[in-house]
């Protein structure tokens, strides 16, 4: 029976010093499967020719009741909500190409996880969409935040990984 648990003890320790290499390096890898081209084709609808001329789609995305008001008319937009818009659409073309290289990882997770939770305020505030209770099927936009949130934490606590450019510019 010691025997039993020395193994399991020996292929928990390989694993725990495997899972330390692993972890962020997978985390990393799970984002660009799930939530990279999201948030990239999220900022394309975000522009009209370039990334300092916002689309009606960024105006109703991001401000609904205002861009109804306005018909969707872009020149009708406040200095603000430009502002609002282009530093949006800028977060979801760097931030998530931060993560993809592993560059300034933990802040770019940091930047993620806020614009998660903004664009959760913005879903249910101005579009109406039905935030949920954790651990209910019938609505699982709650769910599936938290799972990105805590994805994204785990690159904030573990950091890049060994595959990135945070390991080649700042070993230590």
């Amino acid at each position: 029976m010691t025997a039993i648990i020395d193994r399991y003890t020996d292929a928990s320790d390989t694993l725990g010093r495997s899972a330390d290499l692993l972890t962020p390096t997978l985390a990393r890898l799970a984002f660009a499967a799930v939530l990279l081209v999201y948030y990239w084709n999220s900022a394309v609808l975000k522009i009209d020719g370039s990334i300092f001329t916002p689309s009606a789609g960024a105006f109703g995305q991001i401000f609904p009741a205002a861009a109804e008001a306005a018909l969707y008319d872009v020149t009708q937009m406040s200095f603000f909500q430009r502002l609002v818009i282009f530093a949006g659409t800028v977060a979801e073309f760097v931030l998530p190409a931060l993560i993809l290289v592993g560059l300034l990882t933990r802040l770019a997770a940091v930047g993620m996880i806020g614009f998660v939770w903004v664009q959760t305020l913005v879903d249910v505030t101005g579009h109406n969409v039905a935030l949920g209770s954790l651990f209910d099927p019938s609505q699982d936009l709650i769910d599936q935040r938290v799972l990105w949130t805590f994805l994204l934490a785990v690159l904030v606590l573990r950091g890049a990984g060994p595959l990135s450019l945070d390991r080649l510019i700042f070993r230590r």
